[in-house]
């Protein structure tokens, strides 16, 4: 089956989600500077998910440039990871409207890493269909940055009972490991070529 309508489908949620984040940015009834004070922590929480589902929105475009067809293991996956991303403007609100309190910070952590793992799944799903030798193999490798991710985000989570700020911190670091485009897909296919 071919991959066109996995890929228009998930750029449409992803679209929708993004939508649905902006939609909680309300502007205030005063006229005053002043005013978009109280709106920062909602506006900070904003940004942070915006990153991270453009994250997401760019690895997946890379990851599916790698494969030819899909099946239905791989729609799945793909549904799996588009569940926990569309939690995202939920807790990205919770946490804003919080003021970064702990058990907001919490969950926010749970549900990145819930979509970490959903991505480690659709990857695995995709390198089973098109074998260990393929292109997206190659690539992937042991993808050190997916692993480091994932224990940073359970450090993270952790720590945001005792810190919300220090976990909020480990949330933007992996946000900036993972802002640098991911390469090794292109460079795999463009050897293979």
């Amino acid at each position: 089956m071919s991959k066109g309508r996995l890929e228009a489908f998930s750029d449409g949620v992803i679209a929708i989600i993004i939508t649905i984040m902006v939609l909680e940015l309300r502007a205030p009834h005063e006229p005053e500077l002043p005013a978009l004070r109280p709106l920062l922590p909602i506006f900070m929480s904003y940004v942070l998910s915006f990153v991270f589902v453009g994250i997401y929105w760019n690895n997946h475009h890379h990851l599916l440039q790698a494969v030819r067809h899909v099946d239905g293991r791989v729609l799945w996956a793909n549904l799996h990871l588009l569940f926990w991303l569309s939690l995202i403007p939920f807790v990205t609100s919770w946490l804003g409207h919080s003021r970064f309190a702990s058990w907001p910070v919490a969950v926010y952590g749970g549900v990145m890493l819930f979509a970490g793992f959903a991505y480690a799944i659709l990857t695995h799903v995709l390198i089973t269909r098109h074998g260990r030798d393929s292109p997206l193999a190659v690539a992937v490798g042991r993808d050190l940055k997916a692993h480091t991710s994932l224990v940073l985000y359970v450090v993270a989570i952790a720590v945001s009972f005792a810190s919300p700020g220090v976990a909020c911190g480990i949330y933007v670091l992996v946000a900036l490991i993972w802002l640098v485009p991911e390469r090794r897909i292109e460079k795999a296919l463009a050897e293979r070529t």
